[in-house]
């Protein structure tokens, strides 16, 4: 590995990557390397008939769960109001959550379901990338109700990720 390159099933770079090389990363990262029943197993409810956010998320964390996946429940409250819902949904969509200095993801990959990216964590010496796919985008506008929208999305694991290297490790990042 000179500049970078897959090294032991992983994606490594001793400098910052380039678009080039996360790029490359992604062109050779395959598909999602756990079973397709799983993908995008917590979706909207409108996918799945007329049942509730909460009550489709609890079926999706029991089965996810029974088959060795962890679900990721932290949550911050940001404030409230339409203006602090705009401004999170901004920074979520530029990638603004990963804007760490020791961990990026190129903030003009879309937002969008299918959607292929790299997440670059610097590690001890080299960096990591990290590929992934987006799973499912979840908008709920609210209706009639503004303090009840939502945004999400959903992501999982492709050939070459960290938690793809070990099976028992490998599966969706799938927030609820």
């Amino acid at each position: 590995m000179r500049d970078g390159g897959m090294v032991g099933g992983l994606f490594l770079s001793w400098r910052r990557p380039t678009k080039e090389q996360e790029q490359a990363c992604i062109a050779s990262s395959g598909g999602f390397n756990y079973d397709p029943k799983f993908h995008g197993s917590t979706t909207s409810p409108h996918s799945r008939g007329q049942k509730s956010i909460e009550a489709v998320v609890g079926e999706a964390e029991g089965t996810l769960t029974e088959n060795g996946f962890s679900i990721n429940h932290a949550r911050v409250l940001l404030g409230s109001g339409p203006r602090t819902f705009d401004l999170a949904k901004s920074a979520l969509l530029s990638w603004k959550h990963f804007g760490l200095g020791w961990a990026f993801v190129n903030p003009k990959t879309p937002v969008e379901k299918g959607e292929r990216f790299c997440v670059c964590v610097k590690e001890v010496i080299p960096w990591m990338m990290m590929p992934l796919q987006i799973a499912y985008v979840r908008e709920d506008t609210g209706g009639l109700s503004l303090n009840k929208a939502s945004f999400s999305f959903g992501s999982g694991t492709l050939r070459g990720h960290l938690l793809a290297i070990h099976p028992s490790l490998a599966g969706p990042t799938a927030p609820t």
